[in-house]
């Protein structure tokens, strides 16, 4: 390569965000134009199986709110200010915890939901916005309470309850305005909805439902 048409590129070039593709899991990997034998899906296999740990579980729990609310279609956006967006426009925050970890406990663990206020960050010019604040609308708390290390199934949505709370009730708390403990969480909620009560559950704590705007 002619090193004069590699310092052609103007060094404060601006690069725009990447689109980003929804993959199906059978592309190859390849070297020099040949198939190496194994796939996406074998990378998603090695990578993201141990749906216990703390970073899986959690994607995991955005999966699971986002099939509720039919926010599921396209792909997740990692940098959004906030996990969701409804196709009703009601914006959703997802926080997950669980009893159970994968690694080698004494006891169950104490069940903290993490809920900061933050510093949105637009990835169309690379910033974040100057004050902290809380970015959705909703919030809901995923919690794994499955407590039975034998039988832990995250696929298996009975082991599942959530907790769906509007902003507004977070940001009034006079105590942590970082986290949130179950007792808690409890007091403000009351008992927790299934998955199929999901949508109605947000609606509601949107405000949607009792303004009827928005379509069943």
């Amino acid at each position: 390569m002619n090193p004069s048409t590699m310092e052609s590129a103007p060094v404060s070039a601006s690069l725009g965000p990447l689109p980003r593709i929804r993959r199906e899991g059978s592309e190859p990997f390849r070297d020099a134009g040949v198939e190496l034998g194994f796939t996406l899906l074998d990378f998603w296999r090695w990578s993201a199986s141990d749906l216990v740990s703390n970073t899986l579980r959690g994607l995991l729990a955005e999966y699971l709110v986002a099939q509720a609310l039919g926010a599921a279609q396209g792909i997740r956006e990692e940098w959004a200010p906030y996990d969701l967006l409804d196709p009703r426009g009601i914006t959703v925050e997802v926080k997950s915890a669980a009893y159970i970890q994968s690694w080698h406990q004494e006891r169950l663990s104490s069940l903290v939901f993490s809920c900061p206020k933050t510093r949105a960050w637009n990835p169309a010019t690379g910033t974040y916005d100057e004050e902290p604040r809380r970015q959705a609308r909703v919030y809901v708390f995923a919690l794994l309470a499955h407590q039975e290390q034998d039988t832990l199934e995250p696929l298996n949505l009975e082991q599942w309850e959530f907790y769906v709370l509007p902003t507004p009730v977070l940001n009034s708390r006079e105590r942590s305005q970082h986290s949130i403990t179950l007792p808690s969480l409890k007091a403000l909620h009351g008992e927790p909805v299934r998955f199929t009560e999901l949508k109605e559950a947000v609606a509601e704590a949107s405000g949607l439902e009792s303004r009827g705007s928005y379509p069943q």
